[in-house]
């Protein structure tokens, strides 16, 4: 039997985008395909530092996390990179400057700003510090990493500054009808954590899967062999996947493994 690789993305696919808990069937179907010579691995944009333990608790057997920028197998570091410290605090100045919220999301930690402009905002930090149990902290710290980050811009103006004097170093990945800016530094996306991967542990592409629902899952579907859709979808993606499965709160997982004869 030829080992397959299938990755998947947490929120709205394993994770429910209603209650945001992992079903037992989706936890079941993953160690059925991880027991029949399969491996599993998780692709996000999260960072490893918002990993909470009922996503690790699952058992993959690595991660791929922050768009490619920290991969592992098995608990060992392949690849990690990072902001640099005079980037990071030239992108705070500016991000004050132009009163634009934003999460800095580093390896082991979540920065805010100490006054977020947003309630929105607030109530995430609010969530990450208290009811997940994150390690957040300020964009102050001493000795802030950071990875990636989010950004909301409130005005097109500011919005085209960052957008443009950083155009050089970072991708922007525009999300929620532009409210929402994924930034990636260049060259790191959910596709390049699996090509990485494939050639460390020698298995070809033609047996890669990718299991996502949304328009930041792009690269990795359109790299994987064969991509699949969540049935709880955004439409931007549901032409260009293999197949489209149930909604995870439908068995969605289960029944796109057992279509894909993993299970």
């Amino acid at each position: 039997m030829k080992t397959k690789i299938i990755f998947f993305d947490i929120d709205g696919t394993i994770l429910s985008h209603r209650n945001g808990h992992i079903s037992d069937s989706t936890k079941k179907a993953i160690k059925k395909a991880q027991a029949n010579g399969h491996l599993a691995f998780i692709n996000t944009c999260r960072t490893i530092a918002e990993i909470e333990g009922e996503i690790t608790d699952v058992g993959f057997d690595g991660y791929v996390c922050g768009c490619g920028t920290n991969i592992s197998h098995q608990g060992t570091v392949l690849y990690q990179t990072t902001i640099s410290k005079d980037i990071t605090k030239m992108l705070i100045n500016d991000l004050r400057s132009y009163q634009i919220d934003a999460v800095l999301e580093g390896t082991t930690t979540i920065y805010y700003d100490n006054q977020p402009l947003s309630p929105l905002i607030q109530r995430l930090h609010d969530s990450q510090a208290n009811d997940r149990n994150l390690n957040v902290r300020s964009w102050d710290d001493n000795d802030i990493t950071i990875d990636k980050f989010c950004m909301w811009p409130a005005t097109q103006e500011g919005s085209d500054y960052i957008c443009e004097k950083y155009k050089d170093i970072f991708d922007f990945i525009i999300r929620e009808n532009g409210l929402l800016f994924e930034v990636i530094p260049k060259g790191h996306s959910k596709a390049t954590g699996i090509e990485l991967l494939l050639s460390h542990l020698n298995i070809p592409h033609d047996n890669t899967y990718a299991i996502g629902d949304g328009a930041n899952d792009l690269p990795m579907l359109e790299y994987a062999k064969y991509s699949i859709a969540m049935g709880n979808s955004s439409e931007d993606i549901l032409d260009i996947v293999s197949f489209i499965t149930e909604d995870v709160d439908q068995d969605g997982i289960a029944h796109a493994l057992r279509h894909f004869s993993i299970i």
